[in-house]
């Protein structure tokens, strides 16, 4: 067929699959089937030298790997829960505190600890500003909020004072609420007996001069040990005694 002898050899040659990697325009006819198979083309050798430096210098780092989830790690933290320490020293609740702080107000002439006095402990003065708010309740009296913001206003009012007088150290807002809080102790013994008795009267006014002078007392205390203020605390007492003596109109009024 086709003026001469077909060759067949040569008809499956033409077609033979290993054929295909010859690049487009560049079959060599002058060669034999077997030789065009083994040489590959240049293009395919450039494709090919292209990929394996793509996955040599991969950016990724993984060399096909950035798709791959990192394998969970084999150590487990193991928790300590017997050294753990309590919850209420996590929150800052020092009973030991509570009660030497509470012991020196109640003892104005009394000495006490700077390193408790610095203790920024709001526990105790949470306890004592409800425990005053509960006793005005005795009287029919709901002065919950006359009492946190007299008391936010006079711990603003210290703060300021305290660190202007203070020449060596200085005083936290946090110390300053919690050393007035703590004092204002004798005012709400003072109101719990306005409950029972009247103090519309002279001596009712005398006692709740002693109350008064009992909470500025205690606190100028322990400011002074704070801020080391011995010699000024007549000056750190006065601005204390027009604060809890505000109080002490709630009180018997």
């Amino acid at each position: 067929m086709y003026g001469g002898g077909y060759d067949q050899n040569q008809s499956n040659a033409w077609f033979d699959p290993s054929a295909s990697s010859q690049g487009w325009g560049q079959f060599d006819y002058s060669q034999t089937p077997s030789q065009q198979s083994q040489a590959p083309s240049t293009a395919n050798n450039y494709y090919v030298n292209a990929q394996a430096q793509m996955n040599q210098d991969s950016i990724y780092g993984g060399g096909g790997q950035m798709f791959m989830p990192s394998q969970p790690s084999q150590k487990t933290v193991e928790e300590d829960f017997e050294n753990e320490p309590p919850l209420l020293e996590e929150l800052g609740i020092n009973f030991d505190h509570i009660q030497q702080k509470t012991l020196a107000v109640l003892n104005p002439l009394g000495a006490a600890s700077a390193e408790v006095i610095a203790d920024q402990d709001l526990a105790g003065p949470l306890v004592f500003c409800l425990l005053f708010g509960a006793s005005l309740l005795l009287h029919g009296k709901v002065h919950f909020g006359y009492i946190y913001g007299i008391g936010g206003l006079g711990c603003v009012g210290m703060y300021a004072l305290l660190n202007l007088m203070a020449a060596e150290k200085s005083i936290s807002f946090t110390c300053t609420a919690s050393v007035l809080g703590y004092c204002l102790l004798p005012m709400a013994l003072l109101s719990m007996i306005a409950a029972v008795l009247s103090f519309q009267g002279i001596v009712g006014y005398v006692i709740a001069g002693a109350a008064v002078l009992w909470c500025s007392s205690s606190s100028s205390k322990l400011f002074t040990i704070t801020l080391a203020m011995e010699g000024q605390r007549i000056l750190v007492a006065y601005p204390c005694t027009l604060l809890y003596c505000v109080f002490a109109l709630l009180a018997i009024f």
